[in-house]
């Protein structure tokens, strides 16, 4: 199976070429697969117009399970799919125009990886029927279908392009049973606030920061998305999840992360005030960051100096005082922050400044879940 164009696939290495194969998670054995960190764009306006909706409809069922498609304006489509691989399960943002989209039981016995795939709408809104369950989505609303039941979906039920995450992996990966899950089918999910925000945020964070991910990072994102999913369903359906210890303190570390992401400016950010805001008791806080490798109060310090380094080598904040930048994140007093700043970077605040306009350093946002204990300086001139 070939595209009979170039140009249409790249990969964050830069090449180009067929794209049959490179969508899918890893290990799943379709022929031509690449690497598993390889993210992969798949764009129809590459394509002459005639070629669009052929090209479309093999490569997402490439990407995705076999399907069948109409397209109600096939002279006006437009489409574009990226593909993140993340161990045994993939992420794939897709855009694209009006269509609709059926997985027929003949589809099925043609081919049935038995996965489960996590829709949310991004733009526009989508309709979706699946065992007896319909479902009409809007942005910020999630959907579970299943690859061994059929379904028919439509996109384009409002102006404009429609869009949306697609989060896919095999059903034995989640620690749910089939039986709890089956009645959870096509029935709208909320993904603005609570477990289906942090979930979301999460998958827009993977496609962020993909390509400065490590292949185990990946590994591991794609099974903390994937046991988010767990809780979001077990929430829904008013029943705790069946989920392991490990896996309930690792989406409680999650939530308490975001936390403490949006109160780092907060000075009175301390083990007890996370620990209260998450209902938990100090000595369970405590465990729950040490299976991560950290401590509360180390993991807040490394995110608050993050934010100063960030602010410190941006020549667009160079008027702002150094005191003040310690004040923006947490170190309200300017004799504390020069003394834990100078400790991790061996240098005070003032300095580490200068060095980095020197060298001009591009201010850089901090990873959503840094663990960088040790960090230095830029090099001091007289070391180039």
């Amino acid at each position: 199976m070939r595209c009979g164009r170039t140009a249409v696939v790249r990969e964050r290495t830069g090449t180009r070429g067929s794209w049959s194969g490179h969508f899918g998670p890893s290990g799943r054995g379709r022929s031509g697969g690449g690497r598993g960190d390889v993210l992969t764009v798949f764009d129809v306006d590459g394509l002459p117009v005639r070629e669009r909706t052929s090209a479309w409809a093999e490569a997402a069922s490439n990407a995705l399970v076999p399907q069948r498609f109409r397209f109600p304006a096939p002279q006006e489509f437009h489409a574009r799919m990226t593909g993140m691989p993340l161990g045994v399960a993939e992420l794939l943002h897709m855009t694209y125009g009006p269509l609709v989209t059926e997985r027929t039981p003949k589809d099925i016995r043609r081919q049935d990886p038995e996965y489960y795939q996590l829709g949310c709408t991004i733009l526009g809104e989508q309709g979706i029927e699946q065992a007896r369950n319909q479902a009409l989505l809007g942005a910020g609303e999630m959907v579970l279908y299943d690859s061994s039941v059929p379904f028919t979906a439509r996109s384009g039920l409002s102006p404009g392009t429609s869009g949306s995450y697609v989060l896919q992996f095999p059903k034995q990966s989640m620690r749910l049973s089939p039986q709890r899950v089956r009645s959870l089918v096509a029935v709208p999910l909320q993904a603005r606030t609570g477990v289906g925000r942090l979930l979301f945020q999460l998958l827009a964070g993977i496609e962020e920061q993909f390509e400065s991910c490590s292949p185990r990072d990946l590994v591991q994102l794609g099974q903390t998305a994937i046991d988010l999913t767990a809780v979001l369903l077990g929430r829904h359906a008013d029943r705790a999840p069946v989920l392991p210890p490990e896996s309930r303190q690792h989406v409680l570390f999650l939530h308490m992360v975001a936390f403490i992401d949006r109160n780092l400016a907060d000075p009175g950010l301390s083990p007890c005030a996370i620990a209260s805001a998450h209902g938990v008791s100090l000595r369970y806080l405590h465990r729950v960051f040490q299976i991560e490798g950290t401590t509360p109060t180390r993991f807040v310090r490394e995110q608050r100096l993050a934010r100063c380094r960030r602010d410190l080598a941006n020549p667009a904040l160079g008027n702002v005082p150094v005191h003040a930048i310690g004040a923006r994140w947490g170190f309200p007093r300017a004799s504390d922050f020069n003394r834990v700043f100078r400790a991790a970077a061996g240098v005070p605040p003032g300095r580490y400044r200068a060095l980095a306009t020197h060298h001009a350093a591009a201010p850089r946002s901090p990873e959503p879940y840094a663990r960088t204990t040790r960090w230095a300086a830029p090099a001091r001139p007289d070391d180039e």
